[in-house]
């Protein structure tokens, strides 16, 4: 049986989990994992009512009939003027990947992906280095090397535009990519692009942050998975991760062990995005973690 994952927000009302429990039980599937939400209307001045958010997995059997379950789930989201959708379970999300010149948390993905540890269809590489070339193509994978320069910056983000539509691609993940995406483009795609950047922003911003952590004696370096948004580095949080290090530690060694806080944030923030488990809200966002 194949697993499906309902994901629902809409202002809280009575009747919502009655009534998809109803639904879902007539046409004979069984819930399985359950996440719910509430938040209150006082987390933000302007909230004017409580928004309830769900996530579920459920099954069906071969006798179910998908067309009039659809029509049934149509006509609760209607009724309670909800965002809801529905998807397979494991499904492998077509992506587009895009780098600069450190390419850990790249071949970090590679790897998961390869070994059946994360459900992506790699489509395509970007990047405006040659660097990582080779890795990329030896799995067959199109590497499109597309150098940017404040002269060409537009013309290269067309490519891309139209590499997303031409793929097909539902995500895009800058895996160290150290070009900024324009106010427009990362607008039209919100809630489909995923960053990785180190925790330090903004206190070390611009070039070589890691050593200038070192120089200024921090004790813990990090990571921040985040949702693009126009506001540089300042989209929905998804994932965080911290690493502990000492006076010993050389700013090689914050390198070393950033790009492996970096790499694993990535990975865990892909999760969460792929298996519907982050809902943005606002500047914010709701993850359920399994």
């Amino acid at each position: 049986m194949m697993t499906h994952i309902l994901r629902m927000k809409c202002e809280d009302q009575a009747g919502i989990v009655s009534g998809l429990g109803q639904v879902l039980d007539r046409f004979g599937c069984n819930i399985g994992q359950s996440f719910q939400f509430l938040q209150p209307a006082s987390i933000r001045e302007d909230d004017v009512a409580e928004i309830f958010f769900l996530r579920l997995e459920f099954t069906c059997t071969e006798q179910t009939d998908w067309s009039e379950l659809e029509q049934e789930l149509e006509a609760l989201r209607s009724c309670f003027d909800a965002d809801l959708s529905v998807r397979e379970s494991g499904r492998a999300v077509p992506t587009i990947l895009m780098v600069s010149k450190f390419d850990h948390c790249l071949i970090d993905i590679l790897y998961r992906v390869q070994t059946g540890k994360l459900p992506l269809d790699i489509v395509a590489v970007v990047s405006n280095h040659a660097h990582s070339r080779a890795d990329v193509e030896r799995l067959g994978i199109p590497y499109y090397l597309w150098p940017v320069t404040k002269e060409n910056k537009q013309e290269q983000e067309q490519k891309l535009e139209e590499l997303i539509e031409r793929s097909g691609a539902e995500l895009v993940v800058l895996a160290r990519y150290m070009q900024i995406l324009s106010d427009e483009f990362s607008s039209r795609h919100f809630g489909k692009i995923i960053n990785i950047h180190h925790s330090f922003l903004p206190a070390f911003k611009g070039a070589m942050p890691y050593k200038r952590a070192w120089e200024r004696g921090v004790k813990h370096i990090g990571a921040t998975a985040h949702y693009v948004t126009p506001n540089l580095d300042e989209g929905p949080i998804i994932e965080q991760d911290t690493e502990r290090v000492s006076h010993s530690d050389s700013a090689s060694d914050l390198v070393r062990l950033g790009g492996d806080v970096e790499a694993r944030v990535l990975s865990k923030a892909l999760r969460l995005h792929i298996e519907g488990r982050v809902f943005i809200n606002g500047n914010r966002t709701i993850v359920f973690k399994g």
